[in-house]
């Protein structure tokens, strides 16, 4: 059973044309996928199509066996697909960092314990437990970015779909986020990127999307 499988998938925006033109797209358990492509292609795109974020004009989006229509069908699959947007600002709302991260846990139905054990142990993994009292939006780009990744992560997300998670971020930062990629308890992971070359190794698929479709890369 795949986890992920889009099946015809076209869409477009306003004055713009098709970005996706009948698109298949599979994700299997134990994949590790880079998704490559210039600005303006879909990428984003897909990935909110994947969670019902946007609605396709045709096609098929199947979540884990289940074909998802209506906004109650993507309400389950959401739970175990963890996206972390492109730019962090759209994902931090509360007034502190740990109060950001163990949002999504508390209303997943953990206690507030557990929820702030899970919490704190993200944010050290990705070595910014010392923020946790500090205000979002005063924090900067890179420290921000790892932040969302916290939050997604405190989830406890079967599949990540992950948009540009290392734009900004500095060499420390990135190994710490690359090692968390390594974390078996993923199923599977889908990463947007213009640096395919710190991934190698840990990607089994590499694809690029243009005009519409998505092609193999054989090496990054």
């Amino acid at each position: 059973m795949s986890l992920i499988d889009l099946k015809n998938i076209s869409f477009g925006y306003p004055n713009c044309g098709l970005v996706l033109s009948n698109l298949d797209f599979k994700v299997d358990e134990g994949e590790k996928i880079a998704l490559l492509g210039g600005n303006g292609a879909g990428k984003t795109t897909l990935f909110y199509i994947i969670l019902g974020l946007l609605s396709p004009f045709s096609g098929e989006v199947e979540l884990f066996g289940k074909r998802c229509i209506t906004e109650k069908d993507f309400s389950g699959p959401r739970k175990r697909i963890g996206l972390l947007f492109q730019d962090p600002d759209d994902q931090l709302f509360s007034p502190s960092v740990i109060e950001d991260v163990s949002f999504g846990p508390l209303n997943l139905g953990m206690n507030r314990k557990e929820a702030l054990e899970i919490s704190r142990y993200w944010l050290e993994r990705l070595g910014i437990l010392h923020l946790e009292k500090r205000v979002p939006y005063e924090l900067s780009g890179g420290e921000k970015k790892l932040v969302a990744l916290a939050s997604v992560l405190s989830m406890g997300p079967d599949v990540l779909l992950l948009d540009e998670p290392m734009a900004g971020l500095e060499k420390r930062a990135v190994e710490r986020f690359l090692s968390v990629l390594k974390d078996e308890s993923f199923k599977a992971f889908v990463v947007i990127t213009h640096m395919p070359r710190f991934l190698e190794g840990e990607i089994t698929r590499t694809l690029f999307l243009e005009r519409g479709r998505l092609s193999p890369v054989r090496s990054c």
